[in-house]
């Protein structure tokens, strides 16, 4: 008979089947199965996270779903909750249950990534509305992008330095971000774990500076993941793979002041000199402003995931 385990923590041999599970769903559904913030929280036990496991009549685990504030370390944050079945097993009530456990842990919202219907349908049959969305955008990098934009006058660019920029950094995203519910609420901790992972590159988290205070007030964070890397192809030699505007965020005091798309071009001049071919990003649909700075820079849509919240919440 199959069953849902309610965990705190996942060990390691677990931990390898649920991103095997993962890489499956991905490869199916062509979007992630589950967010970054969630996945790194796949492991030992920490603060306001849950874990619950679905498992097939024969012990097989079939389905993931995790429970946590955000998807952050910190505290206070809304709970909200992703869930994934393993393709193979789909259609037999496992994803239902992993709702209806999410919902019962405290849940307030649930993410569908790439608002695939099957995930549409099961969110509104449990009385969920969708109450944010979250847009990826994507677009080419040519050669023309591997050239520095000029930065407004009394600016200028340099890369992030571990040590020295680790708290500037989490001051100034806190306060470009102070309305996000996820981005603003990065602590340092959060910052390191993700300084640790193999894709970060402190040449791609590009700072800028007011020139005369010295001051750090805007920043443009680049990802490449290790799969999407640029590599020499025989022959050819054109540009493949593909990177991220991971994120883009300027201070509040030094916003209106001409540096948001000159800040978006920096960091895909240094993913185009990387030799990727494409770039892609995440913009929340609400904000009109950041959407039309990136399609005026030739981004376009490619899918969309929707947040679904308890009626009346």
């Amino acid at each position: 008979m199959a069953r849902t385990a309610r965990v705190p923590d996942v060990d390691l041999a677990t931990a390898g089947l649920l991103h095997d599970l993962f890489a499956r769903a991905e490869e199916v559904d062509r979007v992630e199965a589950i967010s970054e913030a969630f996945r790194l929280a796949v492991g030992p036990a920490r603060e306001g996270v849950v874990h619950i496991l679905r498992y097939a009549g024969d012990g097989t685990v079939v389905g993931y779903a995790q429970v946590a504030g955000a998807g952050t370390t910190a505290a206070g944050a809304a709970t909200t909750a992703e869930l994934v079945v393993d393709p193979s097993h789909r259609r037999q009530g496992h994803g239902r249950a992993l709702l209806e456990a999410v919902l019962a842990d405290g849940a307030h919202s649930v993410w569908a990534h790439g608002l695939l219907p099957a995930a549409e349908a099961l969110a509104r049959s449990a009385g969920l509305v969708m109450t944010r969305s979250l847009y990826r955008m994507a677009r080419p990098l040519t050669a023309d992008d591997a050239v520095d934009p000029a930065l407004p006058a009394g600016f200028s660019v340099r890369a992030f330095e571990p040590g020295r920029d680790d708290e500037t950094w989490v001051g100034l995203n806190a306060a470009a971000f102070a309305s996000h519910p996820e981005q603003g609420r990065l602590t340092l901790e959060d910052l390191h774990e993700r300084m640790a992972q193999p894709w970060f590159d402190p040449a791609g988290l590009l700072l800028v500076e007011d020139d005369e205070t010295g001051r750090v007030v805007a920043f443009h964070w680049t990802k490449i993941e290790p799969t999407h890397a640029a590599t020499p192809r025989p022959r050819t030699g054109r540009a493949h793979g593909s990177g991220e505007v991971y994120v883009v965020g300027v201070h509040p005091a030094y916003q209106g002041r001409g540096l948001g798309a000159p800040l978006t071009r920096l960091g895909l001049a240094h993913l185009a000199r990387r030799g990727l071919a494409a770039v892609e990003l995440y913009v929340d649909g609400d904000n009109a402003a950041a959407r039309r700075t990136y399609e005026r820079l030739g981004f376009v849509d490619v899918a969309v995931d929707g947040q679904y919240t308890r009626a009346g919440t």
